[in-house]
């Protein structure tokens, strides 16, 4: 009994913070024109 009220209470804290982040909305800015690089260079030709 005391895991199914651990586990309601962290989906409730899981789906409030969900919650908050979304009526917060995205921070201003804009993104790098520049791709990140995912693999590492190989050598120049």
């Amino acid at each position: 009994m005391r895991a199914l009220v651990a586990a309601a209470i962290g989906l409730a804290a899981a789906f409030a913070l969900v919650l908050t982040v979304t009526a917060i909305g995205a921070p201003p800015g804009e993104t790098s024109p520049r791709p990140l690089l995912t693999t590492v260079p190989g050598p120049k030709k």
